[in-house]
Formats: structure tokens, sequence, C-alpha cells
């Protein structure tokens, strides 16, 4: 067993190892999992949370590495949540992102851990919004996220991020995929990289088009800028880091950030809750009363709805 408190005390001082012990009971799904939660709860909340998404290859690990360099630059401590994709077949992860971002490995003021989706789609691992929790709770003022990029199912990002950043390049398609599956509506700020390449001038006037058409904005409402940018080079990364910025202090003036985060919270609850209850309909399903249930309906003698209705009160029992 762990001892939690003295665990939470050493990632509050910033030690590595106690933050990776951390997250990796997070990820294990431990039996202490409700204790570590319990003692990091009162000192989470000082963390501005920033998710980069886009497609494969458009650069978010070179954007989010720039990005780290332009905080640490500042005095920011700086945690890096970097989401793999897990195989189907072994169910490994190759986890590179910490390789791709090896220069800030040694500074202590920089906390990178790569996580695998095992499986979760959406583009975060299901384990992410309590990893964002540690990195919080040890005291990271700037907590990155980075997906998985594998296309259009990268909405989660939204419900876990204070400010969202899209990332395009020119030349990949990128105009029509903004144009689906919700990235319209995710992004907080969109950013045209490989800016130095052709099209991406085009490619900028596009998206400016699409959320035009897409837009149902009051005047006072936030309309996300689209920015240029050479992350491999670090051009246009101050003026990405001055847009979360602006973005921020708009939603601290119009309450928007507190709601982001009560909804964030909430959708968590939620996913825990309901977690919770399908392990405990898992445990039903050799059970007789689900078995004659099951009977019930194939013999007509019981709708499906009704049915449900009766293992939901069943459980409520329990």
């Amino acid at each position: 067993m762990v001892d939690v408190p003295e665990l939470v005390a050493r990632a509050r001082e910033g030690r590595p190892r106690a933050v990776a012990r951390l997250i990796s009971l997070v990820e294990g799904a431990s039996p202490q999992l409700r204790e570590v939660m319990a003692a990091l709860a009162p000192l989470t909340g000082g963390a501005y949370v920033i998710g980069l998404t886009g497609s494969p290859g458009v650069g978010k690990s070179t954007t989010t590495s720039a990005l780290v360099t332009a905080y640490r630059a500042a005095g920011k401590r700086v945690g890096v949540l970097a989401v793999d994709p897990s195989s189907p077949f072994s169910g490994g992860a190759l986890l590179g992102d910490r390789v791709r971002m090896s220069e800030h490995a040694s500074d202590p003021g920089v906390y990178i851990r790569s996580m695998a989706t095992r499986g979760h789609l959406g583009g975060l691992a299901w384990a992410a919004p309590q990893a964002i929790r540690v990195l919080d709770a040890a005291g990271c003022d700037v907590i990155l996220v980075e997906t998985v990029g594998v296309g259009q199912s990268e909405v989660e990002i939204a419900a876990q991020a204070d400010t969202c950043a899209v990332l395009l390049a020119p030349g990949m398609g990128d105009g029509i995929q903004a144009a689906k599956a919700g990235i319209l509506e995710i992004g907080d700020i969109y950013a045209v990289n490989k800016a130095d390449r052709d099209g991406a001038d085009a490619a900028a006037r596009e998206l400016n088009h699409m959320l035009g058409l897409g837009e149902a904005r009051g005047p006072g409402d936030w309309r996300p800028p689209i920015l240029k940018m050479v992350a491999a080079r670090g051009e246009g990364v101050d003026e990405l880091v001055a847009a979360v910025e602006k973005h921020r202090a708009w939603m601290d003036e119009h309450g928007a950030l507190a709601a982001r985060r009560v909804r964030r919270a909430a959708a968590e609850i939620e996913t825990i809750a309901v977690t919770a209850l399908r392990t405990r309909l898992a445990d039903l399903h050799g059970n007789d009363h689900l078995a004659g249930l099951a009977a019930g309906v194939v013999a007509g003698e019981l709708d499906p709805y009704g049915a449900a209705d009766t293992l939901i009160a069943s459980l409520k029992d329990a």
C-alpha cells in the first residue's frame, strides 16, 4: 500500500517520481484512487489547461515543445500530458512524445507524461481528467494536453481544456476536415502551422470563411482568431501564447472559465458514476435475475424497457 499523504506532499515539492507514481495509480485504477483524489481535491484549481488537437502531421508535438519553451521563459511550471494511440493488436503504445520533447527532459520545471488511450476514443485517455488533476495539484501553472491526432473524433479535448487550440497545416485537406464532426465548435484558437509552405494563406482564408458560415455568436461572444505559425522555428509561438492569454482574460471577464470548469467536473462525475454502474451491471451478467429478464423478453412476456427498469430497480436494492 502507498502512503498517499506522503506521496502527495512529495509531488507538491515538485519531485517527478512522486508525480509519476500518482499518475500511475490513476492509470492503473488503483484501489487507493479514491484516497488519492480526496487528498488532491483541495490542492487543485491553480493550473490553466490548454488543449492542442489536430490531424496527424500538423506539428502538435513541435508546437507543444515550443509552448513549453515560451512558458518556461516566463517562469511558469509546465506539465505536459501527451496522449498516444494504443495498438488494437498488442494493446501497446509507442509513447513517442517524450522523445520529441527530449530538450525539456532535464528541466525540473517541466513534467512530461505520455499516456496511452487503451482503446478509448475521442483523442484522450480515459484517465486524462484525473492525470490533469495530479499535475494541477503538483504545482504546474500551465498544463498542455496534446491529443492523439486521429482525425475527426478529436472533440473530447474541448471538455477538458480551458482553452482549446486546433492546429491545421496547408496541403493536408484540413480545410474540409475542419468542417466536419464539430471541429469548428471546439476551437477557441485556430493555428495554421507550417505556414512557410505553399497554400498557408489559402488555408487560413478557407478556415475563416468556414468559421463565418458556421457562426452563431452574439456581439460580445468570443470569436476564435486564426493564426499562422512555423512552430519548428519558433515563429508565431508568442502570438499563440498571447491569443491564449486573451481568451483567458475574456473568459474571466464573462464568467465563462468558471462555467467551463463546472461542466468539466460534471462530465467527470457522470463518467465515474456510469463506469461504476457498468461494473455493477457486469457483475449481474452471470446472475439468474438478469437471465430471467432476458428470457422474459425473448418469450414476449416483457418488453426490453420494462426489463431494464426492473434491472435498475434491482441495482438500487442491491
